[in-house]
């Protein structure tokens, strides 16, 4: 969740620090912090609850130089220890003030190591899980086999901590360096010339360099100006797998938009095309790190998707998709629920992981039960080196870019899309379709992004539609078949950003309870199937948009150009290309988001920040 930089060079760090702070404000905004050192035994610190705004204004009154070194590290919270206070804001020093600590994550025995620090005299002064670690780093910098150096003594710290951290620790005593321990919990390191950065998202030093380091599990790093040394918790140094990103800084900027989200839904084409590119060579499929033969690929004889939120919903349209092409069955589980109702998995299963940011934790630990159950496991994933993917058998990328919206978007066409590959890779190795038509159904997936930029031709209706819709106390999402999974995610979006009530559901069961909801003027978004690729289902959803237009609903519709069917019952009707059946939901899934997020901003909100939420989720 939250976001952390730190920064060693020839610049002023704290530019560098405030600058990336919001480009990872989106993972976090419940209070900012930053400490800084001057290079003469001074680490000055300053935060504030709320926006990072908060913090840049009591930075703008400070009149001194005391922010004016070279080296330091900032943050961007969202509370998990203590309520979103000054108080609780990163980051925390040591009782002597020599020790900062910034942290992402949680410290599940930080009660036990509390009650041992103030049984040692040790007296707090926030509620949260991290103070403690800057307490025991400042104690084993100070005395026993770490003292006097900083590297060490995190890693002996680290080594006592339990749970999923990354922690981030500076010392005015080593006014140089900067040091940082991760553990299921994201962190990358930056490489420039003559500065070194670390940050839980490259977006943060993206505009100074494009060279990272990606860290792995239980490791520490620790950059100066010159360089940086990757050691596990033992302090023994181990290899670094350089990588290059692969978009600039205009990629994380608005771009002349009003909103993140709506630049990043406008570049969902990008995204689909970025995916799919290169995954289709000499008529086959081919995946990104495939560490699975085709002989484990073929004794596949069930799969389950794991995921959470919006990539839970591209869980369930790939199941139409892979049971369509592979005939094998697929369950899809929302990950937070996985290992605990004890799911059967054998060396058969084939476990398809989902996560945008490659470090969701509830996917993270589904991914390790998975393993000890000796399931194959393939990560579907948008952050290059993340976790889940080192943990995995094998990793489709879905290259859709930085998504700085915290409610997803392009990364969510990105799945579906990097779903349909992995369907069509299994029935290519099952033999469940010939190799003609695995190339006619990539030569369709392929042509979707052409789709996607017709669909986005409906922005500015669905944006006027928005603002009609804003007092609307209740919105209702119906579909059937891969329309249902659409109408879910178009209930969520607008929950994330407008706080309404909203709720998705099968058109078919609105007669089994939903239509008692439906009310004189109640909006309903229904999501119509084919009146031609699914021809049954589309008469049966006419005689729903019937049944609760007789009531008084408002029946906004939306359906694929040429269905004059539907058009005397929709009191709106939104149209986007008639595309094959399984890939509708690449279409219709673009007027709903644009829906959300127009509601919301009509409302007020944020779109690209709503309250209580955060990107990427790194605790359970």
């Amino acid at each position: 969740m939250c976001g952390i930089v730190g920064y060693v060079g020839h610049r002023q760090a704290l530019d560098v620090v405030l600058n990336g702070l919001r480009r990872l404000e989106y993972r976090g905004y419940d209070s900012a912090g930053v400490a800084l050192l001057d290079g003469a035994g001074s680490l000055a610190v300053e935060r504030a609850a709320g926006a990072l705004s908060n913090l840049e204004k009591r930075l703008a009154e400070v009149e001194d130089d005391r922010f004016a070194g070279n080296s330091g590290m900032g943050h961007t919270r969202w509370a998990t220890h203590g309520a979103p206070t000054d108080r609780n804001a990163h980051p925390h020093r040591d009782a002597s003030g020599q020790v900062a600590v910034v942290h992402n994550g949680i410290i599940e025995n930080f009660a036990v190591l509390r009650a041992e620090l103030e049984a040692a005299g040790v007296e707090m002064t926030s509620d949260t899980d991290t103070e403690t670690a800057a307490h025991l780093v400042a104690a084993a910098y100070a005395d026993g086999p770490t003292a006097g150096d900083l590297s060490a003594s995190v890693c002996a710290v680290a080594r006592r901590l339990e749970g999923a951290f990354t922690l981030v620790v500076t010392h005015a005593a080593e006014p140089d360096k900067v040091v940082a321990a991760r553990r299921s919990s994201p962190l990358v390191v930056g490489v420039g010339e003559g500065e070194h950065f670390i940050a839980s998202d490259v977006a943060a030093f993206i505009e100074h360099t494009r060279d990272a380091v990606e860290l792995g599990q239980d490791q520490v790093v620790t950059i100066t100006r010159d360089g940086y040394r990757v050691t596990d918790f033992n302090d023994v140094e181990v290899e670094t797998k350089p990588f290059r990103v692969d978009w600039d800084l205009s990629a994380a900027e608005k771009g002349g938009h009003d909103y993140f989200m709506l630049k990043e839904i406008e570049e969902q084409p990008e995204a689909l095309e970025n995916t799919l590119r290169g995954h289709f060579s000499d008529g086959r499929i081919v995946l990104d790190e495939l560490r699975l033969t085709e002989q484990d690929l073929r004794d596949v004889d069930k799969v389950f998707v794991v995921a959470c939120g919006t990539a839970y919903h591209a869980g369930l349209v790939a199941k139409y998709a892979i049971e369509h092409w592979c005939r094998i069955p697929v369950e899809v589980e929302l990950a937070s629920e996985f290992r605990y109702r004890d799911p059967v998995l054998g060396r058969d299963t084939l476990v398809v992981a989902i996560s945008q940011s490659g470090e969701t934790a509830d996917t993270l630990e589904a991914v390790r039960h998975a393993r000890t159950q000796r399931a194959r496991v393939l990560a579907i994933c948008n952050t290059n080196g993340a976790q889940i993917p080192r943990e995995s058998d094998a990793v489709l990328y879905t290259h859709a870019g930085p998504e700085i919206g915290v409610a997803a978007t392009k990364t969510f066409l990105a799945q579906i899309a990097a779903n349909y590959l992995v369907g069509l890779a299994l029935a290519q190795a099952r033999g469940t379709k010939y190799a003609d038509e695995v190339a006619r159904e990539h030569a369709e997936l392929a042509a979707m992004p052409d789709a996607v930029r017709q669909a986005l031709t409906t922005v500015d209706q669905v944006r006027q539609l928005g603002q009609e819709l804003a007092d609307s106390k209740a919105v209702l999402f119906l579909g059937r078949h891969v329309g249902y999974p659409v109408a879910l995610e178009g209930a969520l979006k607008l929950k994330e950003l407008a706080y309404m009530h909203a709720e998705g559901f099968a058109a078919g069961e609105l007669k089994h309870g939903p239509i008692a909801l439906i009310e004189e003027g109640l909006p309903v978004v229904v999501v119509m199937p084919s009146p031609t690729g699914r021809a049954l289902l589309h008469a049966k959803l006419v005689s729903n948009i019937r049944e609760i237009q007789a009531r008084g609903a408002r029946t906004i519709v939306i359906a694929e150009e040429g269905d004059e069917a539907v058009r005397p019952f929709a009191d709106e009707l939104i149209t986007v290309p008639a595309v094959p059946t399984l890939l509708q939901p690449l279409v219709s899934t673009v007027p709903l988001q644009v829906l959300a997020a127009e509601i919301a901003r009509a409302r007020g909100y944020d779109v690209d920040k709503p309250r209580n939420l955060a990107k990427s989720v790194t605790v359970e």
